[in-house]
C-alpha cells in the first residue's frame, strides 16, 4: 500500500495496470476506520496497487473521481477511470476491489 505525497495519481494510474484509491483527509473519522481494512485488501491483492490519497491537499488527484463525501474508494484499469463507492462499509470496499480484479 503507498500513501500519496504528491499530486501525481495520475502517474500512478497510467503507470500501472490496476489501481485501486482511498480518498481520505486526517480529520475523517471513518476514513481512520476503514483504513486497516484497506491495507488487507491491499495485502490480499498484490498485483493491484493500492494507494492512500489525501483528498485535500492532492486536488488534481481528486478530480480523476468524483469525490464529495469521504472516504472515497475509486478503482482505475488500465489508465482509466472504472468505478467508485462512498462507504464506511468493508463488505462495499471488497465488492469494489472484486469488481476491478475478477477481469
Amino acid at each position: 500500500m503507498r500513501t500519496l505525497e504528491q499530486d501525481n495519481l495520475k502517474d500512478l494510474v497510467d503507470q500501472n495496470k490496476t489501481v485501486v484509491v482511498q480518498y481520505m483527509a486526517s480529520w475523517c473519522g471513518n476514513c481512520r476506520l476503514m483504513k486497516p481494512k484497506f491495507k488487507k485488501l491491499s495485502a490480499e491483492n498484490e498485483d493491484v496497487v493500492f494507494v492512500l490519497a489525501d483528498a485535500e491537499k492532492f486536488p488534481e488527484s481528486r478530480q480523476l473521481a468524483t469525490v464529495d463525501n469521504l472516504p472515497t474508494f475509486a478503482t482505475f484499469k488500465d489508465g482509466s477511470f472504472v468505478n467508485q463507492v462512498q462507504t464506511n462499509k468493508f463488505e462495499n470496499l471488497k465488492e469494489l476491489v472484486n469488481e476491478v480484479t475478477s477481469n
